[in-house]
């Protein structure tokens, strides 16, 4: 129980930093008044969209933290100034840049020297519509289920000038109760996920009768398999067999559909849902997760029957 407890904390404790410096550096944006001057940056992309200002405000703070973007929306949330459909697309829309950034600190320097250009082209290009296609089904979705600007971003509380340390004063004195209510949530559910991760509760997602399925070749079995569970070290076993021409090119881009589309919901249950659990409350954590990672698999899916298509 202290190994669990521990493998806990060192997995939670430097993301409950990243949402103690989101929730107080949002405040603090808010405090100087800024919040609606980066709103402005990103109007473009919001333009054909009926996703609020603040919505905006968040996207722009997203691009170098989606913990602390989603924090941003928790308190807009807190303030009334957003309802639950609006926090949900919100939230999703703040994960879309990690798909760009991504290229630059996963896919160049790590996915394409070990697949090789074709294959790694392939599946950053994969990783690419997968954000583009989040982006189109977020805009469509608010068109349809939203009404319109529900509420500006949020404003400094007086129009005197208010220095730093005093924003940092205010900033702290609202959010550290807050963040401590998110913080005893998000270590409860990791616990609980971790200890369910000891007693092979993620087992029931074995991609062996599925591999059987679409009949690839036994070899790719040991990759495939150590993908879903390490993205990472299935590329690297599965890099040497395409270099070698041990399997074609197209059925390692199956492989890698296969394993990611298993590997999504350990990732999305192991990773994502405890931050959005411990932000924004178990039914809208839960919601903004499944959506999020239902898309991911569904582009997944029309890629592999493509492939699919193309081996046969």
């Amino acid at each position: 129980m202290i190994e669990l407890f521990l493998s806990v904390l060192d997995f939670a404790l430097p993301i409950l930093v990243m949402i103690f410096v989101g929730l107080i550096g949002t405040s603090v944006l808010v405090e100087l008044g800024l919040m609606q001057k980066f709103s402005k940056l990103v109007s473009p992309i919001f333009a054909y969209t009926n996703l609020p200002e603040t919505c905006a405000s968040a996207f722009v703070v997203a691009i170098g933290s989606a913990v602390a973007a989603n924090s941003m929306l928790f308190q807009a949330k807190k303030e009334n100034c957003l309802n639950d459909r609006e926090t949900v697309l919100c939230s999703m829309m703040n994960a879309t840049p990690a798909y760009f950034r991504e290229l630059f600190t996963y896919q160049i320097p790590i996915v394409l020297p070990a697949l090789g250009l074709v294959v790694g082209g392939f599946y950053s290009l994969v990783f690419v519509v997968t954000a583009v296609f989040k982006i189109l089904v977020i805009a469509v979705a608010s068109k349809i289920f939203l009404k319109g600007d529900s509420c500006k971003a949020p404003e400094t509380r007086s129009t005197e000038k208010v220095s730093l340390k005093t924003a940092l004063k205010r900033a702290f004195k609202k959010e550290f109760r807050v963040f401590l209510k998110i913080a005893g949530v998000y270590l409860i559910a990791t616990t609980i996920i971790f200890f369910l991760q000891e007693q092979g509760a993620f087992e029931i997602f074995s991609v062996l009768p599925l591999a059987e399925l679409f009949k690839i070749p036994p070899e790719t079995i040991v990759p495939l398999t150590s993908y879903v569970a390490s993205p990472i070290l299935g590329i690297s076993l599965l890099g040497p067999m395409i270099h070698s021409g041990e399997i074609t090119n197209v059925q390692a881009m199956i492989v890698l559909m296969l394993g990611s589309m298993f590997m999504l919901p350990i990732f999305a249950v192991r990773s994502q849902l405890p931050r959005k659990v411990a932000i924004f409350g178990t039914r809208l954590g839960v919601q903004i997760v499944a959506y999020s990672t239902a898309i991911s698999i569904f582009v997944r899916l029309v890629v592999l029957l493509v492939l699919l298509g193309m081996a046969s």
